[in-house]
This record gives C-alpha cells, sequence and structure tokens, in this order.
C-alpha cells in the first residue's frame, strides 16, 4: 500500500476504543453572566472523530428511536466521508429544523439512547453531530434546498409556527402544495422563539431555519390570531383553503392553586421566558420590555422539567442574589435534560428537591416576601411510573424570596377550539384527533402536536406535523376523509 491509498476502514473493535468527543462549553463562571450559547460546537476534527465511533449497524436503532426518522447511519457516514454538506442534505431530507433540533431534543432518550454502542459504551454523539453539520452548511452558504414537486393548486393553511407547524410546512410545500404559516405573535418560531432562552437556543439559528423554509416556497404571515382575526371556518370558506392544520401548542400556563399565588413577584415562566427571551427585557436598556426585576433579590422557580431550567437559569443571569430550584420529587425522577440540570448546578442554582410550596406570603402591600414549604418522600410509583411524593409530617418551614416563577407546564389555549364549534375536544379541553391520520372531527382540518398531546417536547412535535403532512397530502390526493374522531 503507497502513500496515497485510501485507509482501510476501522473494525468495531477499534471503533468503541475511540472516547466519546466532548462537547466544547463555555466556562460556567462567565457564562452565568450573559446570555450567550452554552455549547460551542464541535471542530471538523471532534466532529469526524465522533462520526467514526458509529458502527454502522444493518438494522440502525436509532433511526427507529427517531421521531422524525432521522436516517442516522447515512448522514454519519458522510461525515466520515468529510462531505458534510451531502450529511446535511441527508437531514433535511426528514428534519427541516437540524440546526434546532441538534441543540433542543433531547437525543439522551431518542436517537442515542437507541444507539447499540450505548449498551456497553457511551452512544453515539447524534446531536454534536447534527448540530456540527447544519452550522457547517451554515457557516458555507451552501445549503440543500430539498427540491419540491409541480404545483398541485392545493392550499394549506398552518395555524401556529411551532414546531409541530414547520415540520408540517416543511414537508407539504415538497409536496408541492401551496403552504401558508399563520403566527399569533410578531415572529415566526412560536415556543422555539419565546420558550427556549438564548443561551440555549440562539434566536439568530431560529430565524436561519425559517429563511431556509421561505426559500423552500413557504409563506408566513404574523400577527394573524386564528379565533379572533380570521376563524377556521373563515380560512376554509372565504380564503379557499383545502386543509386547516392546527398546531398552536399548549400555551396555557398551569398554577399551583395555593394561597398567596397572586401576589406581586408570582409569575407563570410562560410569561418571564416570554418577555425575556421574544420581547428582548434581557437585553434592558436597549429594550425596555418590562419584567419583574430579579436583580439582588432571591428567586425560586418551581418545577423540575427544561422549562423550569431556563427559567431558573435565566433569573440567575438577570441578576438574581440566589436562584432556587424547588422541585417535589428527587433528582433522579426530573424530566429535564441531564444536560440542562448539570448546566444548572455549574452554575450556581441551588436544588431544593422533595420540596413542595404551600403557600406564598406578602407583606402589606401584597409583595412577596416568602414561600412556605413542606417536604416530601416518595411513595408507590404514580399513573406515569414515577414514585407519587407525600408530604413529611411536621416538616414545613420559609424559605425568604421576593420572586416566583410557576413552571408546572402548560394547558390547552381554548382560543381555537371556542370559535370552530364543530371542532370536538378531549375532556381536559385538548383538540381531538385520529392518532393515526391526525384528523379532527371537522373534515378537512388536522391537528397534531402539544394542542393534542398536552406539553411534549420539541422533536415529538415534529414528528407530528410530518405524521399530519403525510396524512394531509393523502387526503388531498384522494379526496376520502375516512380515520378521523366520532
Amino acid at each position: 500500500m503507497n502513500a496515497n491509498s485510501p485507509k482501510p476502514p476501522l473494525s468495531n473493535k477499534e471503533r468503541v476504543k475511540i472516547p466519546r468527543q466532548h462537547m466544547p462549553e463555555q466556562d460556567a463562571d462567565r457564562r452565568r453572566r450573559n446570555f450567550e450559547e452554552v455549547n460551542q460546537g464541535l471542530t471538523v476534527l471532534g466532529a469526524t472523530t465522533e462520526a467514526l465511533r458509529c458502527l454502522q449497524c444493518t438494522t440502525p436503532k436509532c433511526v427507529s428511536g427517531c421521531p422524525v426518522g432521522i436516517k442516522v447511519k447515512d448522514f454519519v457516514a458522510l461525515i466520515v466521508a468529510g462531505d458534510y454538506l451531502k450529511a446535511a442534505a441527508k437531514i433535511r431530507e426528514d428534519n427541516i429544523l437540524p440546526a434546532i433540533t441538534g441543540r433542543v431534543c433531547p437525543q439522551e432518550t431518542q436517537c442515542e439512547g437507541c444507539c447499540i454502542l450505548g449498551n456497553k459504551f457511551e452512544p453515539v454523539g447524534i446531536g454534536y453531530l447534527e448540530r456540527f453539520v447544519a452550522d457547517y452548511e451554515s457557516a458555507s452558504g451552501q445549503i440543500g434546498l430539498p427540491e419540491n414537486a409541480p404545483s398541485t393548486g392545493k392550499k394549506v393553511a398552518i395555524v401556529g409556527s411551532g414546531p409541530a407547524g414547520l415540520s408540517a410546512a416543511g414537508d407539504l410545500v415538497q409536496k408541492g402544495h401551496q403552504v401558508t404559516v399563520f403566527e399569533a405573535l410578531h415572529e415566526i418560531g412560536g415556543v422555539l422563539l419565546y420558550g427556549i432562552p438564548e443561551f440555549r437556543l440562539p434566536k439568530e439559528i431560529v430565524r436561519r431555519e425559517v429563511d431556509v423554509m421561505r426559500a423552500m416556497g413557504v409563506d408566513f404571515q404574523t400577527n394573524v390570531v386564528i379565533g379572533k382575526t380570521v376563524t377556521i371556518d373563515e380560512l376554509m370558506n372565504e380564503e379557499g383553503y383545502d386543509v386547516v392544520f392546527v398546531a398552536t401548542g399548549a400555551g396555557l400556563p398551569k398554577f399551583l392553586a395555593i394561597p398567596g399565588e397572586n401576589l406581586n413577584g408570582v409569575y407563570s415562566a410562560n410569561e418571564f421566558l416570554t418577555r425575556v427571551n421574544l420581547m428582548r427585557a434581557k437585553d434592558f436598556p436597549e429594550y425596555d420590555e418590562p419584567v419583574y426585576d430579579c436583580r439582588g433579590k432571591d428567586v425560586a422557580v418551581v418545577g423540575g422539567g427544561n422549562t423550569a431550567m431556563d427559567a431558573v437559569r435565566t433569573a440567575s443571569r438577570l441578576g438574581a442574589k440566589t436562584s432556587y430550584l424547588i422541585y417535589r420529587r428527587s433528582e433522579a425522577e426530573m424530566p429535564a435534560r441531564t444536560e440542562e440540570a448539570k448546566h444548572a448546578k455549574e452554575e450556581g442554582i441551588t436544588f431544593l428537591c422533595l420540596t413542595n410550596p404551600v403557600a406564598f406570603l406578602g407583606n402589606k402591600e401584597s409583595f412577596l416576601e416568602s414561600v412556605r414549604c413542606i417536604k416530601m418522600e416518595l411513595g408507590e410509583p404514580d399513573a406515569s411510573g414515577r414514585r407519587s411524593p407525600k408530604p413529611v409530617p411536621g416538616s414545613e418551614f420559609e424559605l425568604p424570596i421576593q420572586v416566583a416563577i410557576i413552571a408546572l407546564g402548560t394547558e390547552a389555549n381554548p382560543l381555537v377550539q371556542s370559535t370552530t364549534p364543530d371542532l370536538k375536544t378531549t375532556r381536559k379541553g385538548y383538540i381531538a384527533a385520529d392518532p393515526e391520520t391526525l384528523k379532527t372531527s371537522k373534515r378537512g382540518v388536522f391537528a397534531g402536536g402539544d394542542i393534542v398531546t398536552g406539553a411534549a417536547t420539541v422533536i415529538l412535535a415534529m414528528g407530528a406535523g410530518r405524521k399530519a403532512a403525510a396524512s394531509i397530502d393523502q387526503y388531498l390526493q384522494s379526496g376520502e376523509w375516512d380515520g378521523a374522531p366520532n
């Protein structure tokens, strides 16, 4: 073999000896004082080395673990070959938002959780590699746009520009349909913009991915509140849309329903994060968007999911003196990503696990001064499989705080349902849709994502968007409306 001959491929025995590549991170002491992205992305060498760890399984389980079915084996092989642009194009065949999902997907419980290598070693860093090729593609200026089919003349309206709506729009425009996405707020992106902080998902990344979709032919309309500006019936009857896909998410915040929750200084994570992320409250005084001042205050966030982590880490960056995370179960039961909990601890967040608020206490001017909590212990597993927390008698204590942020999840916003009389809903107010076809009780109307399932992850919503797009395309071709809920 001469010096110019290609190197033989690595054996599996050689591959498993390669350690998982570490994601470079901004230093914790520095990043807790800014909103710059924490994870810095793999280098070319790091990405190529990580890709070499892939065993190239005959039947890759990682694909079945991905809600949108990314061809992981194929795009990783292209990284090994050094063809990063083709790798990005391969991902875009199934995922129109790779730079986003590469940053915020819970890969550890999905594609990476199914990785064969993970049985004995650390799984391949699929999310790291997805982010790498998406960022490489963007930096090159050579975006690999999928080819659209010839125009069908059919019009599809998508309500909501979050992950479900964007995913459906990307698939449908490729099938030759005319797609318009309606967004109630002034910018496109839904929860990707208002719900996820800059240090986890820079807004320029979301805008970049949306611009790619514009280049593909998707039309975006902002400041349109479906149910107020225009109704579903008006879209279909007066504006000539053949199909409407409702992907509004579940944006109505849940609260604790305990005394003192109406005090000044107590509010929802939804409002807090929207003011900081979308309305630019973090950029005060350049942007004078009001947000309850955290500077020099003791702040408590109640909850254990990713939104709770986002809120408490944001409060810390806004200058909180002490930032507490109050969660009624143990850390092992936290639904938040392991990486987010790790980053929060590194940034000085105080975890108060097995603790539950029972009342907020205020002064004569109705400003929050403290929270009364009770210690909890874990009993038998509940319906979700997690051990159910129960109070420990006599364990109540008070914690001085001046700001409380409730991050207990969301429920269905009733606006679309209340203005569409023949659209059936569930007992909890979510839109009733067939789980396979995502058809609703109203002909021509589909629904998917959090407005059907309740709050879930970005990638699960995207999976629903892809499923809806396939079902919508089939309906537009056949005109048949079987498989809808009774």
